[in-house]
């Protein structure tokens, strides 16, 4: 009976290792009973099978022309309560109040124009579910890092604290048991040249002079070009950082299932 468990043992072993052969292009694998939401590559190929079988799987530009476009939307859209009612609402709620009204507006926003950064059937009411506890991390972790320092060495703090809590989240969604750092290294990296690409775009606008605006709404302007800005750069790093994290979900419908028209795709 021992052989016999120890061959079970191994033949299920063998097959996991060939599942995680199939899903490792960035080095990932996965695990049904880790992931949230049910977004495991095994759950993902029922809701497939259930509606059709037939699935987009979006090549890494797409993802990545998903997450920027979207995210730049709800960028600015995020950015709107600082940029045009920041004095009221800071006077109102104070400076973590502020921040955090503008946090819930990137997260309202977020499903509509981003759930499609999730493989499968039923992404809108998964995307917000995930989403809403990774970026309401990442804002905590921002806001943190940003209370303690302020100035450039607060920024800094908070996205590397912020975009590390989100890495973990995602990774920790899909199941993923491994490249969690090159999740983080992304979002952390993109994070940052959008963040402070943005502000340089803030600085230089409200500095411009010559032009036929009045200064609240030159003011206006510049925050929100730093929403544009900050939206593209972490926008990319959103997309990269789905398709990463999917990896394993996208081999398996390879595998599994015929691809759309729409998306067939080599990564």
């Amino acid at each position: 009976m021992e052989s016999a468990r120890t061959s079970r043992h191994g033949s299920d072993r063998a097959a996991e290792d060939e599942q995680c052969g199939l899903a490792g292009e960035f080095g990932t694998c996965t695990d049904e009973h880790m992931s949230w939401f049910q977004l495991d590559p095994e759950s993902v190929v029922r809701r497939v099978a259930a509606a059709g079988g037939r699935s987009e799987i979006p090549t890494l530009r797409t993802s990545v022309n998903r997450g920027i476009v979207g995210f730049t939307v709800v960028s600015v859209a995020g950015f709107t309560p600082w940029a045009v009612f920041g004095h009221p609402l800071y006077l109102l709620l104070g400076e973590a109040g502020l921040y955090a009204v503008c946090a819930i507006v990137f997260i309202g926003l977020s499903g509509p124009l981003m759930h499609r950064l999730i493989l499968g059937p039923g992404s809108l009411s998964r995307f917000y579910k995930l989403f809403s506890i990774a970026f309401g991390a990442y804002a905590a972790a921002w806001i943190g890092g940003w209370m303690v320092l302020h100035g450039n060495a607060g920024s800094w703090l908070g996205l590397l604290a912020g975009t590390a809590m989100m890495g973990w989240i995602l990774s920790r969604a899909f199941g993923v048991r491994g490249g969690t750092l090159t999740v983080i290294g992304v979002l952390f990296g993109l994070n940052a040249a959008g963040y402070f690409g943005g502000g340089w775009l803030e600085t230089y606008f409200a500095a411009a002079t010559g032009l036929p605006l009045s200064r609240a709404t030159q003011l206006t302007i510049a925050r929100s070009l730093w929403g544009v800005g900050y939206g593209i750069g972490f926008g990319a790093g959103l997309g990269l950082a789905f398709h990463l994290s999917q990896s394993p979900i996208r081999a398996a419908l390879r595998v599994t299932a015929p691809a759309s028209p729409s998306g067939p795709a080599p990564h």
